[in-house]
This record gives structure tokens, sequence and C-alpha cells, in this order.
């Protein structure tokens, strides 16, 4: 037994023939570690990076007390409690440009949103609400101290962090960088995954097909799900289902990355040769995963790469990535924390045919119906299926222990959209 299986076998024991689910998402999560590395960027480029340190506020945000609002700023110890308000018009404040000098008693400044509180002001009225009479604001009664009114800090005090590390830098995250005026930022390196596919059967696009041949998707897949989460992907192309090959590809995959993922050649058959190359070369933890689809997944290490050997069927494929793979790769990333796929509970409107004892992700579609959401079953459930997961919004998660679902019946779905 090899280091690696005997500390998972120590840390809960399993076994590698057939691993539940959550045991083998845990036992990923548990052995992957951040990536050294980071590099300083400008903030425009930072998008989709993982921040590498805490970002503080160098200064209150919003830097002086301003209006929310359209209205007028008043002192509120100038308003009647009953009644109606009148107030002399004294100037206006715009964002950008403040009104000079002290608001007096009895009087009133047009103030646009954003612009800075007048001395001695300390609550706006809406300009909705007032009533102009030549110079005279009048304001109705029952109004709030303090509305309408952004305090200074009140977003963000100067020194507090702004930003953890461990944060992806998405949209949000730039314009609050640029708030703070920050021009760069220190952020983690990117993640370094190479993949390859194997198989003999295997045609490169452009390539007329021979008999017995398909066109590899999965390379393509791969590289859209490993690029759309912020990866540098190595695309090491198709490796034929010779050991020697095999071996060359496993060897120059897991010296330039961190992380290597293959599909195809990790079953039974007599031509499936990756989880073999993999305990050669390297450590396997486990095998196989009580799954469909997806049961036969390899998860081990080769020097300091991880590896993940996955299916060969397209759908298999993504479906790994997604429920393994992904928070993987976003802890290797540095994110912080890392977090599990949305999943909530609607009805389901077809029947699934299920059996005991394994986990099944089905794809499903997502529709409202009189105000609710609902899922239904694309149709064919095959691993081979591909345009399934392309007509489909989401995955249907049917618990290790269940059996058939009957329509009306809830389920788990996991959106597709947001998962990388």
């Amino acid at each position: 037994m090899n280091s690696l299986l005997k500390t998972l076998s120590c840390a809960g024991g399993h076994d590698p023939e057939s691993i539940p689910v959550e045991q083998a998402r845990k036992l990923i999560l548990d052995l992957v570690e951040p990536v050294a590395g980071t590099e300083r960027l400008f903030v425009r480029n930072a998008l989709g990076r993982v921040l590498a340190e805490d970002v503080l506020a160098t200064a209150n945000v919003p830097g002086h007390d301003n209006s929310a609002m359209d209205g007028y700023a008043v002192r509120f110890a100038d308003l009647a409690p009953e009644g109606e308000t009148a107030l002399r018009l004294a100037g206006s404040a715009f964002a950008g440009r403040a009104f000079a000098g002290h608001l007096e008693a009895g009087h009133c400044v047009r103030i646009m949103t954003g612009g800075v509180i007048p001395e001695g002001a300390d609550t706006v009225v809406i300009q909705e609400v007032v009533r102009a009479e030549n110079e005279r604001i009048v304001v109705p009664p029952k109004q709030r101290q303090g509305q309408h009114v952004r305090r200074a800090g009140e977003d963000l005090r100067q020194g507090s962090p702004a930003l953890r590390a461990g944060k992806p830098i998405r949209p949000a995250e730039l314009g609050l960088l640029a708030s703070l005026g920050a021009a760069e930022v220190n952020v983690r390196r990117r993640l370094r995954a190479a993949f390859f596919s194997t198989g003999d059967e295997l045609c490169s696009l452009g390539t007329p097909l021979k008999a017995g041949e398909v066109y590899d998707s999965n390379r393509y897949t791969l590289f859209g799900m490993l690029t759309r989460m912020g990866c540098e992907a190595i695309d090491l192309g198709v490796v034929r289902d010779e050991p020697a090959a095999l071996e060359a590809a496993f060897r120059r995959a897991a010296a330039e990355a961190d992380v290597v993922l293959t599909s195809g050649g990790v079953s039974v058959g007599e031509a499936d040769f990756i989880r073999g190359m993999m305990a050669k070369l390297g450590e396997v933890a486990f095998w196989k995963i009580a799954m469909r689809p997806g049961r036969p997944m390899a998860f081990g290490k080769i020097g300091d790469a991880w590896l993940f050997g996955l299916p060969g069927n397209p759908v298999a494929v993504m479906v790994t990535f997604y429920e393994f793979v992904r928070e993987a790769l976003l802890k290797m990333m540095g994110v912080a924390p890392v977090e599990p796929l949305p999943q909530f509970r609607v009805p389901c409107t077809t029947a699934l045919k299920k059996r005991p004892g394994r986990s099944e992700f089905q794809r499903g579609i997502l529709f409202r119906e009189n105000e609710e959401w609902k899922v239904r079953a694309t149709g064919t459930q095959g691993s081979g299926v591909l345009h399934s997961m392309s007509e489909a919004n989401c995955i249907i998660v049917v618990e290790h222990e269940r059996g058939n679902v009957e329509p009306g019946e809830l389920v788990d779905v996991q959106p597709f959209e947001g998962l990388v």
C-alpha cells in the first residue's frame, strides 16, 4: 500500500474500489493545498484572480457625510414637530462641489446625491415632498432626524480590511479597489493545469474520421472549464494507448503543472492504462466512486502534481469536474473559503430511475410554472450524450441511498450558471 493510500486509510478508512461521493470530495479537499507564488498586477488585469493578501482601507469610505438622495439639507432642530416648516434657501451642494459656510438656523441647502452635508445640517428631506415658494422651501411634518444621510466611514473605516486574502476578484471587487485608490494589487499566481485525452479511437479536429474513430471533444470541454476558472490551461493533446507514450505524457505534465487531468483510460479494459501508470509513477488514492455517471475516476499524485483521471465519456468528464475537481482547484488557487456548489430543492416533474447505493447526477432543466421553480430531466441520460449537457441548465442530484423518484417529489438541483 502506498503512503498516500495509508494516510487516507488511517484518516477514516475507505474502499478504493467504491468510495462514496461525499467521502471522496472530503478526502480530496483535505489533501490539496494552495500553491505558492504571487504577482503584482494593475487592478484591471486582476479580474478573475485571487487576492494574495488583505487590502486595507486607506481612508474612510465614504470620505465625508453625504446625501443619499436629491433634496434639501436641513437642521432637524428647525423642523416643527407638527405642521409644515418654511425654510429659506441658502445655496446648493453638488457632488464634488460643497456648500461653503455654516448652515444657519431657519435655512436649508439644495443638495444632490453624493453632495457633502453642509456644516450644521444633519438631515435630508427628499425633493419630492417639499413645496417651493419663491426663495422659501416648505417642508412637511414627520421627518426623521438623520434621514437620507450617508455617514463618513459607513462603508469602510480607515485601516479596516476592505478585502481579505483568498477573495476572488470580480467586477465588484475591481470597483472597490478603485474606490480605495489601489492601482495595483497582489494576487496568487495562476494555477497551471495540464490535460490530455487518451485513446486510439480519438481523432483531432480537421481530420476526416476513419471507421471506429470519434472526434476528441473532452479536451475542448476541459479547456473551457479550466479557462473559465482562471487556470493556465496546458493542452498536451491526444495520447495513444501505448505505455511509453502515456508515461512520457505523465512525466511532462507533472513537471509543467500543479494539477494534471486526463480523460479516458481509467476503467478495467485491456487498453485502460491510466490507473496503472499513475501507480507506477506516483500514488493512487482511489479509482472508483459510487456514482453515476463518473464511477471510474482516479485521484492521486505524481511528484508535486495532483492527478485526476477522469472518465472518457463526455458527460462524465463534466460531472466529475464539477463535483470534485472544481473545489480542489479553487482551494489550490488560494480561494478561501471554498464554497460547495449552490444547491436547492425543487419538485421534479418527471420520473427518474435510480438504484440505491450510489449517487446519481442527471441532467435537468429548471423552469418556472405557476410562480414555482420546478425541474425536469432532459431525457436520455447516457454518459456519452453530450448534447444533453448543452440542453440542460442544471444537474439533478439524487442521493446515495435513494431509489426511484416519482413525479412531484422533491430533488436537489445544482444550477450550471455560476459554477465556474
